[in-house]
């Protein structure tokens, strides 16, 4: 694989863009998940959120994506725990987590290990952070 930058990044990124939507498609005429609330939304925030973990590009999270998504969220786990993580998901005994079963854990009604976590996750960025100055304080105001 070619880790060169610039235009053949951007045309490797336009690649896996095409094909996760592809995948999306797929899921939006299944008829599965059509009781999911907010189901476009929730895919397009899927799709990136897989886009970030995915470094290569590969269109799966292999265990050292998956290391490293879990040290970036503050979760930092062993390889074993990596292992069971990636097995509670892989339905095709790939070893990696593909975007349909990435897709699979996220909008399904079972729990996993990886699925908490990233809920978890999403929950502590929502939390709106005080923009602007700090209000002005006086000496009187102090303890």
């Amino acid at each position: 694989m070619d880790y060169q930058g610039g235009k053949a990044y951007g045309q490797l990124k336009a690649e896996q863009m095409k094909a996760l939507e592809e995948i999306n498609e797929q899921f939006r005429t299944g008829g599965k998940y059509d009781d999911v609330e907010d189901f476009d939304e929730k895919l397009a925030k899927y799709q990136q959120q897989f886009m970030e973990f995915d470094e290569n590009n590969s269109g799966d999270i292999d265990i050292m994506e998956l290391k490293r998504m879990m040290e970036k969220l503050g979760q930092a786990k062993t390889h074993l725990e990596l292992k069971k993580m990636i097995a509670e998901v892989d339905t095709n005994n790939s070893g990696t987590i593909h975007y349909d079963e990435f897709l699979n854990m996220m909008l399904g009604k079972r729990s996993t290990i990886l699925k908490l976590i990233l809920m978890f996750e999403e929950k502590s960025r929502e939390k709106e952070k005080p923009k602007g100055l700090p209000p002005k304080r006086t000496l009187d105001s102090l303890p």
